[in-house]
């Protein structure tokens, strides 16, 4: 098996602690690489690393640092297929999805590349006679980044792009179940000419790298994805050193369907909102809200769609739907559907494991019906292929619906109404609200939750200034000494 180091400092180096762990297809159910086990001594290398590389990096102009993310998106996409076969092999999700995900990824470094050198402070004209006021914004210091499994290389780039555009360096800690493809990733920057220690990766578990990570005192900022639980531990020991933090939570999202809607397209939208990903995404339209009066209609004709997808190995094209992650998020989905029972919700479709595939992790995409908002299947994250279908009356009741969540990551509506879209968008909680699509993203476009779904935007304008501080610098221009005893 192919055994995979820790990257720190430009280079690959064995676990502290001599330990390894296997990472294994959830496809085939097979071992296929090993993983450094890393631990709180790795963490101390990284993190000095990155301290030695922070020096280099930003002194660096932000011209020059823009021009080193324009070399590393051009190497990312000759690379692409292969990172994406990497992904598959980790994770189990379609390769078709993967690929279209790590070509797309460059798009990231080249849109701040071509920001890093365009933040700007400002002259701020105040009040006060004989004084010169500007503000400058500085990156943050050393940045600890950890990422899941469900797309790796995609929501690291979310986050890292935006980081070394404002200067700062990163110690990355992925998920223990899909680490090989961001270890591979990371002989992308020595081609791309990065200092070394500017990027660095410690794998490992939570508790053993992960919090150590999180605890560090010379870490500035943690930038987490994961559950809501997770980063509400992540907050509570970052709030400890008053760091700054950005997390990227769960959600239970609404994708809600108005009797004007264009049904076959709303249909499709609502597949890809709860099956694309085999349902093992943090913006997954779990919960289908239907105006009453298409109810029926409109579950009969999702059920014909859905019936239709063929599950099997995610390297073939004709694939539509892969395994469950890992072990514990398969029984985990299997739980929900039982719970989903046994609150009285229906069954519709699925509901069982799949016998003839390998691997042992597949779920048959699952519809419920008859859910009523209090059920655990409509107000706790699944993270996986099953749908709750909850009938609502009118705009009002969907809205109050959609919104009695914990979460409010993002949200869909389906109508040909434009006043009803945009009353809509406006009064859903959510921090990302598609209109007539679903799973729409772009590096242009912020991108974050309300609530419990997170803090903090990644994507977009907004993301660069989560990774920089700003400063405000007073220059008196007169000679005059004023009374030292009274405030300027």
């Amino acid at each position: 098996m192919q055994r995979y180091g820790h990257f720190i400092g430009g280079s690959f180096v064995d676990p502290a602690e001599g330990e390894w762990f296997e990472t294994k297809n959830p496809y085939t159910g097979e071992a296929w690489a090993e993983i450094a086990r890393g631990t709180k001594s790795d963490i101390e290398k990284a993190v000095a690393a990155a301290e030695a590389g922070f020096e280099e990096w930003s002194a660096l102009t932000p011209s020059a640092r823009g021009k080193a993310l324009y070399r590393l998106a051009e190497h990312i996409e000759a690379d692409a297929a292969r990172l994406a076969e990497i992904e598959v092999r980790d994770n189990g999700k379609l390769y078709a999805e993967m690929f279209s995900q790590t070509k797309y990824l460059a798009e990231w470094y080249r849109y701040y590349g071509g920001l890093a050198d365009k933040v700007e402070g400002a002259v701020i004209p105040t009040d006060k006679g004989g004084i010169f006021n500007f503000t400058r914004y500085e990156p943050i210091g050393v940045v600890g980044m950890i990422t899941p499994w469900n797309s790796p290389l995609l929501l690291l780039a979310w986050k890292l792009a935006a980081a070394l555009a404002a200067g700062n360096t990163a110690v990355i800690k992925p998920s223990e179940f899909t680490s090989a493809s961001t270890l591979e990733f990371m002989t992308l920057f020595e081609k791309a000419g990065f200092p070394a220690g500017v990027v660095n990766t410690v794998t490992g578990f939570g508790v053993e790298a992960g919090a150590p990570l999180v605890e560090h005192p010379r870490v500035s900022k943690i930038a987490f994805t994961g559950s809501d639980i997770g980063g509400q531990k992540v907050y509570e020991t970052a709030a400890k050193q008053i760091k700054h933090v950005s997390l990227e939570l769960g959600g239970k999202s609404p994708n809600v369907v108005f009797e004007d809607a264009d049904i076959d397209a709303a249909v499709m939208g609502a597949i890809s909102g709860i099956f694309a990903a085999t349902g093992q995404t943090c913006i997954a339209g779990s919960r289908l809200l239907l105006q009453r009066s298409i109810h029926d209609r409109f579950v009969g004709r999702l059920l014909e769609v859905a019936r239709e997808a063929k599950i099997g190995d995610p390297m073939l094209a004709e694939t539509n739907v892969g395994p469950v992650t890992t072990p514990a998020q398969y029984r985990k989905v299997l739980d929900y559907i039982e719970i989903a029972r046994a609150e009285g919700a229906k069954c519709v479709l699925g509901g069982k494991p799949v016998e003839d595939q390998p691997g042992g992790q597949f779920v048959e995409p699952t519809v419920f019906t008859g859910v009523s908002n209090e059920m655990r299947i409509a107000q706790e994250e699944v993270f996986g292929p099953v749908l709750a279908v909850i009938p609502f009356e009118d705009e009002a009741d969907a809205v109050r619906i959609a919104n009695a969540v914990d979460f409010g990551l993002a949200a869909g509506v389906w109508t040909k109404d434009m006043g009803r879209a945009l009353r809509m968008s406006e009064r859903l909680r959510a921090g990302t609200v598609w209109v007539n699509t679903y799973r729409a993203i772009s590096y242009t476009s912020p991108f974050g939750g309300y609530k419990r779904s997170g803090i903090g935007r990644e994507s977009g304008l907004e993301a660069i200034k989560e990774y920089l501080q700003v400063k405000s610098v007073w220059i008196a221009t007169e000679t005059s000494v004023a009374n030292p005893f009274i405030i300027r």
